[in-house]
């Protein structure tokens, strides 16, 4: 299972196996209240695309393919992101942004369960 949560808000012991797929670690966030298991911010979208994106929600669709481009080129993270899902029962992608209908850790989720 593989479930969805920003870091801002409070670690279950539901949440399973805990990664961060954020490039850049959390303003406002210690590193003790995070409570993650891994943060893997290769996995996340490169500076030049998440600064283009800006979560501008019009641009989602062309967010979401060259997110996935970038994927396909730099594919061993999202290999060890698949290997963390098979290893554990339950794992939760954590990101920082506001909007939880447009970022990449719903676009990784989609991916997940596409390859499982």
């Amino acid at each position: 299972m593989i479930l969805l949560k920003r870091i801002y808000e409070k670690a279950e012991k539901n949440d399973g196996y805990r990664i961060l797929v954020d490039r850049l670690w959390p303003r406002g966030v210690s590193r003790e209240n995070a409570k993650i298991d891994l943060w893997l911010k290769e996995v996340a979208p490169s500076d030049s695309l998440r600064k283009w994106f800006n979560h501008d929600v019009d641009k989602w669709s062309e967010f979401k393919k060259k997110y996935r481009e970038e994927l396909k080129k730099n594919n061993s993270f999202f290999e060890e992101l698949q290997a963390y899902q098979k290893k554990h029962k339950v794992i939760t992608l954590l990101y920082g942004a506001k909007d939880t209908s447009h970022n990449q850790a719903i676009i990784l989720q989609e991916l997940l369960e596409k390859e499982s």
